[in-house]
């Protein structure tokens, strides 16, 4: 009987003990876990705010945060219930926790190539004000006023520094850090050096416009020609990615062995790495410094 209870008792205080040691396990994690959730908002937030402040595009970055928070959850569960694979769900993962600044940054270069589409008949605005007997600072006033987004919302910076005391030669300096393009950054160069050597501006504006309108011109038919090639390009980086989620629906057994043994995870490796560098090597191709 005696033995019995100590048994008893014994088998008791390890279940005790184990439960003690499971509870104090999950609490760590658990604090780990709100501590890095605490950390990823905080970064989230920042950096989308910033982001999207340049870019005039004003909304709640919480509630950026929490639909990222839910594709984090659920496309992972997806792909695990689709592939039943550790390795593909962390790669999915650490994937989709790059995907934000991917859509920052062509977020902003969409944006520069609108404003850089805007150039040239900025600048035939701002001369044609100046023609008219405007002042430097009346004429920026009159673009602002008279342009489309995003060029009227960058300038509009300008002349509200401007306003505050800034002179203009700063303000395009700090415009130029703002949106580095450079054709931007070419025709605010030749302003400046324009204003300090006493030159015709207006005849110097009208030549910026001039040659702003051409490489548009010829960058345009540029892309037009190097078109066919990118979507070329493309479409066979894509083909390989199809494949292999059709043939994991239709032949599973057969597709486990290339996700689950030794020999098909290096070949999966090698065939990533081939199609990285071929989608680079034709996107290099096709991109033509004009």
């Amino acid at each position: 009987m005696i033995d019995a209870l100590l048994s008893a008792g014994a088998f008791g205080l390890a279940v005790l003990l184990v439960f003690v040691a499971v509870a104090c396990v999950v609490g760590v994690t658990a604090q780990k876990a709100t501590e890095f959730m605490s950390f990823y908002q905080s970064k989230f937030t920042a950096s989308a705010e910033l982001e999207l402040g340049d870019m005039f595009i004003f909304t709640d970055p919480s509630r950026l945060f929490w639909l990222n928070l839910l594709a984090l959850i659920l496309i992972p569960l997806l792909v695990h219930a689709l592939f039943a694979l550790w390795v593909i769900t962390g790669l999915v993962f650490v994937v989709l926790l790059i995907v934000p600044g991917m859509i920052w940054a062509k977020l902003r270069n969409k944006r520069f190539r609108q404003l850089e589409s805007q150039l040239p008949d900025a600048f035939m605005m701002l001369s044609s004000s100046l023609q008219a007997g405007a002042s430097l600072n009346m004429a920026f006033q009159d673009l602002v006023r008279q342009s489309p987004k995003p060029i009227s919302q960058e300038f509009g910076l300008l002349v509200k520094r401007m306003q505050l005391g800034m002179s203009l030669d700063d303000g395009l300096i700090e415009l130029e850090r703002r949106v580095p393009v450079q054709s931007f950054v070419m025709a605010s160069s030749a302003i400046r050096i324009s204003r300090e050597v006493g030159g015709n501006l207006v005849e110097t504006i009208n030549s910026i416009a001039d040659t702003l309108r051409r490489k548009h011109t010829m960058e345009g038919k540029i892309d037009s020609l190097t078109a066919q090639g990118r979507a070329q390009g493309t479409f066979m980086a894509l083909v390989p990615i199809a494949l292999a989620l059709i043939l994991s629906v239709f032949e599973p057994e057969s597709m486990q062995q290339l996700y689950t043994t030794r020999m098909g995870l290096m070949v999966l490796t090698v065939m990533i790495i081939m199609q990285i560098m071929g989608f680079v090597f034709i996107r290099k191709i096709t991109s033509i410094d004009s």
